[in-house]
């Protein structure tokens, strides 16, 4: 049996789902892959706590869920995470902060700080990539660590996976997805008569919605993972000024529901089009039929259609309408690096 100490970066929904996995499948962990995670260190907005023994996952879960911050925790530690990492013995990061997009704090320097000390870093935060993609991926592999980051598109579907593992030698002419499960339930609520601020507010209970929900409805979320997918996927190398974003918030809920009188509905589509000279990217609301495959997709769904030389065109599809399958996507990741 392989021990990974492990550090949670973030204990929002998305961790707690992963220290929630840890209390239900440690056996299985050990029993089919070798491997068992101990919590060494674990870090929120108000402080970090570590031990070298490990925290019980199901307490440190209850300790979270009932409120609690981790200043006032009796191992709560004094200093700056990014001073308490490299003192910290640890083989992998799990950073699920919230996402920053003005200079990627504190996930980027996290995220540097872990990698320069030879730790694996599994990330559901896109900030750091979307900042700063090249610059991660080569210092990974000059400190020879994994870096994965399939739970920063899509959650559970493994996009990323699929573009780079089952590809191969392929170009992409087209690429259309819905990226962003909360702008989705949002209109399909909308559509359906709901307010704009209900449909929200129940994403923002169920923990789905960004912390900050500018980035779902504003559209900068679904273009931070097409970012994600142009640099892993397409290999170009591009950032947010790259796309044209327009978000979803003028959509009406009069639109929507004409759009269903006539058979069609309004999804917020990223696109990423080959032309001669590169790839057209865009991110924005799209009137589609309701028998299109991405039509078709409603409430909690996000999906995906690639179009390929050598492939055909492929089409996925996932119903996220909770942060487990993102944190069950950060386990794959930590899976697949360390089994092999």
């Amino acid at each position: 049996m392989h021990e990974i100490r492990t550090a949670l970066i973030g204990v929002g929904a998305v961790n707690r789902s992963f220290l929630e996995i840890l209390t239900r499948k440690a056996d299985r962990l050990q029993r089919d892959y070798g491997l068992a995670f101990r919590v060494v260190l674990a870090a929120d907005s108000s402080g970090v706590v570590r031990s070298d023994a490990g925290f019980d996952p199901q307490q440190l879960l209850l300790f979270k869920r009932n409120g609690g911050r981790l200043q006032e925790h009796p191992a709560y530690v004094n200093g700056a995470l990014t001073q308490l990492l490299p003192e910290t013995a640890c083989d992998l990061v799990l950073e699920a902060s919230p996402v920053n997009l003005k200079d990627g704090e504190p996930g980027l320097s996290v995220t540097r700080t872990a990698l320069a000390c030879g730790m694996n870093v599994v990330l559901a935060n896109k900030g750091p990539l979307v900042l700063a993609f090249r610059e991660l991926h080569d210092l990974a592999a000059q400190k020879k660590v994994g870096l994965a980051y399939s739970a920063t598109v899509c959650g559970a579907l493994p996009v990323i996976n699929i573009g780079q593992r089952d590809l191969i030698a392929a170009d992409v002419t087209l690429l259309r997805g819905i990226f962003n499960s909360t702008s989705n339930f949002i209109l399909a609520e909308m559509a359906q008569g709901r307010s704009f601020a209900e449909a929200l507010a129940e994403a923002q209970r169920r923990g789905i919605a960004e912390a900050d929900p500018a980035l779902d409805v504003e559209g900068w979320d679904t273009a931070n993972k097409l970012v994600i997918i142009a640099n892993s996927i397409l290999g170009i190398a591009t950032t947010l000024q790259d796309v044209q974003v327009t978000g979803m918030t003028t959509i009406t809920t009069a639109q929507l529901q004409t759009a269903s009188a006539h058979g069609r509905t309004i999804k917020l589509v990223a696109t990423a089009q080959r032309q001669a000279d590169g790839y057209t990217l865009t991110v924005e609301p799209t009137s589609l039929d309701q028998t299109d495959f991405l039509g078709s997709c409603s409430g909690w769904e996000m999906g995906i259609e690639i179009h390929s030389d050598l492939y055909g065109t492929l089409y996925h599809k996932i119903w996220e309408d909770s942060p487990m399958p993102t944190a069950a996507a950060m386990l794959r990741d930590a899976v697949n690096l360390f089994r092999r």
